[in-house]
């Protein structure tokens, strides 16, 4: 007698046929070097391989290393003063390219080509415009009269000045896709809100606090949320900008594993601070998470 095909076993198959491929890549390519990243931690390790086990040493050491705290605050300001723009702008950009005008497409498109650009480019252009003697804004300054003949400002030097230009441009490259979020929500809210709005005489400034930027608080959490952790891993615009040559008063966090890691021949230490810095991001994503919820709720 025939026994009858059992079709939840053969969903199931399929589905882990399907999911294989990707499971497979995903732990050797994530899963894996995560594993041999904690491994590394736990050893002095130079660029040659495994020299000794340390156990947690070069987890106590950074406690101890005031380079580390200094890279970690150099990163922190930088959140400090990057994040809020990297929310707000992009936002009043999606609200201003989602309005029904001739340009909505062109603008669209301006705003976000920065985006597709890689970080070397991008850190290119910084340079090209802000190096203090061939640079574009040092020649605007100069023919405007604001400058005089030999005035150089040494925009890379000044650490205002150097914070300055690594926010501008990273506001700048980055916005495009957090735009894209904000264009994408702002096209699920139902016009009939507006309408009704209208019919009840509410105001665009009304509509704009009452129904747009509340039905865009899930997009606006989610933009904060990933643009904590890109800010907290800034490294090449700040390594290529300067073209490497950055200074402990500016060093961030992930520049400073890569100095310890591969300049100073120390794997193990920088794979440490890597997972201290994994672990700060974890915290914030859940203490955020958890704020989120609670004003949701």
């Amino acid at each position: 007698m025939l026994k009858k095909k059992n079709p939840l076993a053969a969903k199931t198959v399929t589905a882990v046929l399907f999911i294989l491929p990707f499971f497979v890549l995903y732990t050797l390519f994530i899963i894996w070097p995560v594993i041999q990243g904690v491994y590394v931690s736990l050893h002095k390790w130079g660029l040659m391989g495994k020299i000794r086990f340390l156990g947690f040493g070069n987890y106590t050491r950074f406690f101890q290393d005031k380079y580390f705290w200094e890279a970690l605050w150099h990163t922190t300001w930088f959140v400090i003063i990057s994040v809020p723009l990297l929310v707000v702008v992009p936002l009043c950009l999606g609200i201003l390219a989602n309005r029904g005008m001739a340009l909505k497409k062109f603008l669209r498109i301006a705003y976000y080509v920065p985006a597709v650009l890689s970080v070397a480019v991008v850190s290119r252009i910084a340079h090209w415009f802000f190096d203090p003697y061939n640079g574009v804004v040092s020649f605007a300054l100069h023919d405007l009269g604001i400058l005089k003949a030999g005035e150089e400002i040494m925009w890379l030097q000044i650490i205002p000045l150097f914070w300055g230009v690594i926010t501008l441009t990273t506001v700048w490259w980055t916005i495009g896709f957090s735009m894209m979020l904000v264009i994408s929500a702002l096209q699920d809210i139902p016009p009939q809100l507006y309408e009704a709005a209208e019919l009840d005489g509410a105001g665009k400034a009304r509509q704009l606090f009452g129904i747009t930027l509340p039905m865009l608080r899930p997009v606006i959490y989610l933009i904060l949320l990933l643009q904590i952790i890109a800010s907290f891993k800034i490294f090449g615009q700040v390594q290529l900008i300067t073209l490497g040559g950055t200074k402990a008063e500016t060093r961030p966090l992930v520049l400073y594993i890569y100095d310890s890691a591969f300049r100073q021949n120390d794997l193990g230490y920088g794979a440490a601070m890597s997972y201290a810095l994994f672990i700060i991001l974890v915290a914030l994503s859940y203490i955020q998470l958890r704020i989120q919820r609670k004003k949701e709720d």
